[in-house]
């Protein structure tokens, strides 16, 4: 997460790379062991409006690619 938001950070976001992260973990990483499994990542992004769009948007790496 960390590497993708530095490599395409979005312009609307006031969250550092590492503030995003540790906000991503907070809400999504259930059980507590500071990492996150597959299942745990979907379930908790689907699950948050925010996680969804905020993600969605750093994944477009088309401004990269060209």
């Amino acid at each position: 997460i960390r590497a993708i938001r530095a490599i395409n950070p979005c312009s609307d976001s006031t969250m550092s790379a590492e503030e995003f992260t540790n906000t991503v973990f907070s809400k999504i990483d259930v059980n507590g062991d500071g990492e996150l499994s597959l299942e745990e990542f979907i379930e908790g992004v689907q699950k948050d409006q925010m996680l969804l769009d905020t993600l969605t948007r750093s994944l477009d790496l088309t401004r990269i690619v060209r």
